[in-house]
This record gives structure tokens, C-alpha cells and sequence, in this order.
């Protein structure tokens, strides 16, 4: 009967994690109705539901979410109790699952993972890239990476990776036909392109200064707003990290260097109530060797 009802959990996991009882299947490589049977099983042995069900969409209830944080951290120190045993002679395996900004994604964290791999062959990684903010338990997300100058959320564990600031910056071609920009009031003049997951899109803070800006362009993705500064459609205030080689080329130019915005931080974010398996450490490692020293950390 444990035996049934640990497998019945690792497909509750499953079910939960991605919303829908046929991807669950399908990822567990069993039939729709094997996991309803299990799914059936657990909601009888604890007497509640766990899973609303309709025919267009399914949700957890509040005794349901309560059970999948505890399924989570059990199923997650089991696998470690497994490596223990063995003394670690067997390979860490299983599935890791990241949510990571898009830009920051492409730019630092799919190298990185393509080198993991080879060192884990038994490991499988599976990376949401999204600028939007998920609920880290009910996407099942082992680990967010998060680019902010704060956290909202006191109740996840985070572990600073770097720290960094935005730019300003425009390419030659848009200065040369427009207003010099010598202070913050100057952006007043100007076409400014803005990122719409900000808090405030339109008020930049430069050094202490709230700065009120415009302009005809506004985007989710910070590397929209790059390929958009690089053809001469305005300025921005983007991460360092996505245009520094821009800047060393002379393909964008800095702005405002004596008003620095505040610097944020790369956050890496887990659940609540939960040990980090080993499987997450080892690729929380490998991601802090791999971002290195680079001239735009501080």
C-alpha cells in the first residue's frame, strides 16, 4: 500500500505541475486513465479533494495545494535519501524545472545548461523562459531566477547571484538628429522606449531622481527594446548585462554616467518548506561558476 501510494503522489506531482491530467500522461509515459485511478486512490485514502474538475480546466483545492507542498518536499528528500544510500556512486537524476526572464535567459542560462548536461547526462532540464512572475509550487519550479533591486515575496528562499544596474543608452544614429542629453530632464525631449512588466514603465529612477519619460514604443521583452535602440527608435533603460558588447562595438552609446539608476540583483528563488534536493545544488553551483566575474557584475 506505500508502495501504491507513493506512486499515486509522484503522479499527483505530476497532475498539478502542469495543469491537466493528459500532459501528466503523457510525461509519465502511462494512459489519462491510469492517472485518474491514482489521483481517485489518494482522494479516497485522505477523505478530500484534491483536484476540482471540469471539463475545460482543473484546480487545485486548498487542501490539494497543502498536499502538494508536502508531496514536493517528501518526493524531493526521498530522492536524495536514494543518493545517500548508495554513497553517491549513482548519478543524480530526475527533472529540474527553471523559470528564467527571457533576456537574462538567453544570454547567461541556456550555455549554462548545455554544459550542465554534459556533466549530468541523467538529469533533465526542463526551462520555462517568461518575463511574467509564476507561482513557484503550483508550476512545480525548482528554481526562478528573478533580475530585481527587491523581493516582494518574503515567504521564498532566494540566494543572491550577482548584482548589476540598468543602462541608458541610444545608438550614434538616433543622437546624431536629436536633442543632447545631458541630464535626466533631457529624456523629457525624447522618444523613450519602455519595458511594461516594470513596476512604474514610464518613471525611470536615475541617480535618486524619479524621471518621468514618453514615447510611441512599449514592450514586454527587454530584447525587443534592444534590437529596437540598435535601428535608432529611441532610448532605453535596459539591463547592462543585454548590451554591453553593444556598448564596447560603439553599436549603442551610454547615457547619464553621474546618474546612475539603483542596482538590483539576480535572485535565485525556491518554494517555501523545502530542502534543495541535491540535483537543484549541483546546477545552483554550476550557475555560480558559470556567471563568473564579468564587467557588468558589481
Amino acid at each position: 500500500m506505500a508502495t501504491d501510494k507513493l506512486v499515486a503522489m509522484t503522479i499527483f506531482r505530476r497532475v498539478a505541475e502542469l495543469g491537466s491530467f493528459t500532459r501528466a500522461a503523457d510525461d509519465l509515459e502511462i494512459t489519462a486513465a491510469t492517472v485518474s485511478k491514482h489521483i481517485a486512490f489518494l482522494e479516497r485514502d485522505l477523505d478530500t479533494r484534491l483536484i476540482n474538475r471540469t471539463t475545460r480546466r482543473m484546480s487545485l483545492t486548498d487542501a490539494g495545494l497543502a498536499f502538494l507542498k508536502r508531496t514536493q518536499a517528501l518526493l524531493d528528500e526521498l530522492e536524495d535519501a536514494e543518493l545517500e544510500a548508495r554513497g553517491f556512486q549513482a548519478e543524480p537524476r530526475g527533472t529540474i524545472r527553471l523559470n528564467v526572464p527571457m533576456s537574462f535567459g538567453l544570454t547567461h542560462i541556456t550555455e549554462a545548461i548545455d554544459s550542465f548536461l554534459r556533466a549530468y547526462p541523467e538529469i533533465d532540464i526542463d526551462l520555462q523562459l517568461s518575463d511574467r512572475m509564476v507561482d513557484l509550487v503550483e508550476q512545480g519550479v525548482d528554481i526562478a531566477i528573478r533580475v530585481r533591486s527587491s523581493l516582494a515575496d518574503s515567504s521564498l528562499l532566494a540566494r543572491p547571484l550577482r548584482k548589476s544596474r540598468n543602462i541608458v543608452c541610444a545608438s550614434p544614429g538616433y543622437l546624431e538628429r536629436v536633442p543632447e542629453i545631458k541630464a535626466p530632464s533631457d529624456l523629457a525631449q525624447h522618444n523613450c522606449l519602455t519595458f511594461s512588466l516594470h513596476d512604474r514603465p514610464r518613471v525611470w529612477e536615475l541617480g535618486g531622481q524619479e524621471v518621468l519619460v514618453s514615447g510611441n514604443y512599449r514592450t514586454d521583452s527587454s530584447l525587443a527594446i534592444r534590437q529596437s535602440l540598435l535601428r535608432g527608435a529611441g532610448v532605453g533603460l535596459v539591463p547592462r548585462f543585454l548590451v554591453h558588447e553593444d556598448i564596447e562595438k560603439g553599436a549603442l552609446v551610454p547615457l547619464l554616467p553621474d546618474f546612475p539608476p539603483k542596482p538590483y540583483s539576480v535572485f535565485a528563488l525556491f518554494p517555501p518548506g523545502r530542502n534543495q534536493p541535491t540535483k537543484v545544488r549541483l546546477l545552483l553551483d554550476h550557475l555560480d561558476r558559470y556567471l563568473g566575474e564579468k564587467p557588468y557584475w558589481e
